[in-house]
């Protein structure tokens, strides 16, 4: 019995960090979701244990992570949190509204100093709503649609995206 016990608080307290992402604001929920791309775990397990919203806004600027996002005027930042990545973008914009790339190669022969294709993979729920997949994913089986996008970025600008249809 008493294993049993541990083994159900281990299971309770795993991850428990993580849980807090619900009681951030939608203002809050917007930036770190744009923002947790360039933190490790630890940094993103400190900054969803503070307590209140200026400990967590101050630790993003202790950080140098605040200025990452709020650069930009706020209907980009919304373009950014809702994943409408564009032609143009920089970057650190496509990482912060698709997180890290699910593969990345150079590319040879374009007239840029550094080219590489980033690829993204993605799934349609059943409800319609497009989610960038994920290694971890426990909703793809679900997915109404699998696919790809190709983003080719000529000197970390986004100079054109292409989307592949079917699986991966």
């Amino acid at each position: 019995m008493r294993i049993f016990l541990i083994c159900f608080i281990s299971l309770l307290g795993g991850c428990g960090y993580e849980k807090r992402v619900k009681h951030l604001s939608d203002t809050e929920f917007d930036h770190y979701y744009a923002l947790r791309v360039f933190m490790e775990d630890d940094a993103r397990k400190t900054y969803l244990k503070m307590e209140t919203e200026e400990e967590r806004n101050a630790f993003l600027k202790s950080e140098n992570l605040w200025d990452t996002f709020y650069q930009y005027e706020p209907h980009i930042r919304e373009l950014i949190v809702q994943g409408d990545v564009q032609v143009g973008w920089q970057k650190a914009m496509v990482y912060m509204g698709w997180g890290r790339p699910y593969a990345s190669q150079k590319i040879p022969g374009r007239q840029a100093e550094r080219s590489v294709m980033w690829i993204y993979r993605f799934e349609v729920a059943p409800d319609g709503t497009v989610r960038v997949w994920e290694k971890s994913s426990k909703t793809a089986y679900k997915a109404t649609r699998l696919f790809s996008r190709e983003v080719i970025l000529d000197d970390d600008v986004v100079a054109d995206i292409q989307e592949k249809e079917g699986a991966w």
